[in-house]
């Protein structure tokens, strides 16, 4: 279905009384359709969240990218300079698990209200702060996918402190894939080594992506990062996660 005719829109995905501003990209045709939730790096619902949400779209997803920013820092969107940076480190700060847990929660119950959506058929996937952040709610119980990218901290550290991410592994519901580049400065080798041991001891269906020469940030081509053969391998990678658990 590749390069499939979509739709696009902005819409608002209530949880509660907040309201999550949302980029909606859905093919055009008869479904129901698979669904993806795709997850932010620190700088927003920004061109390249947008461009991933309409890539999907074009493969046969319906796929939608909250602005997990919402609680701080209402249309929060930025570009890579070291000043962007430093504010969407402050906005990751002060972000809280069970907070992320339950906004990413209210995207698939909106997701459940669409006709576009085959239900039960949930994916996720995250760039950089994000890839931390689906690693979190991987263990939702819909989701039934997971692709993370370059997501740091995962052994050190959970959004609003508490017991590292990767103490939750255990209670991840379906299969993950992790994506790195091996000069990535922000994620140490023996981070990647200490996931992959944890997720063979929870016997979590899983693959690990190691790319040579690949730094932080590889799959996005607005970023210097960039690297296009680990980004073409990483993205057919995605394509074969998601037709194998959500067809």
């Amino acid at each position: 279905m590749s390069n499939a005719e979509i739709r696009t829109s902005n819409v608002t995905v209530q949880n509660g009384d907040l309201a999550i501003a949302a980029y909606l990209a859905e093919p055009v045709g008869d479904g129901p359709f698979p669904a993806i939730v795709v997850i932010q790096e620190i700088f927003g619902v920004n061109a390249h969240i947008r461009e991933v949400t309409e890539r999907f779209a074009r493969e046969g997803y319906v796929a939608i990218a909250p602005a997990i920013y919402q609680r701080l820092a209402r249309g929060f969107e930025t570009g890579y300079t070291p000043e962007d940076i430093e504010v969407g480190r402050q906005y990751k700060n002060q972000t809280r698990a069970d907070e992320l847990l339950s906004d990413v929660q209210a995207t698939i119950d909106y997701l459940k209200t669409l006709p576009s959506v085959k239900p039960g058929a949930f994916g996720s996937i995250g760039f950089c702060f994000g890839g931390h952040v689906v690693y979190l709610t991987s263990t939702l119980p819909d989701i039934k996918a997971t692709a993370s990218f370059y997501g740091a901290g995962i052994p050190t550290w959970s959004p609003g402190d508490g017991e590292p991410t990767l103490s939750r592994t255990q209670h991840i519901k379906g299969t993950i894939y992790l994506f790195f580049g091996m000069e990535d400065a922000s994620i140490p080798t023996e981070h990647v080594n200490q996931i992959e041991t944890k997720l063979q001891q929870q016997q979590i269906p899983h693959r690990i992506f190691r790319y040579t020469g690949a730094d932080h940030g590889f799959f996005c081509d607005h970023r210097a990062s960039y690297e296009p053969n680990a980004a073409g391998d990483a993205w057919q990678q995605v394509q074969e996660l998601f037709q194998s658990t959500l067809a």
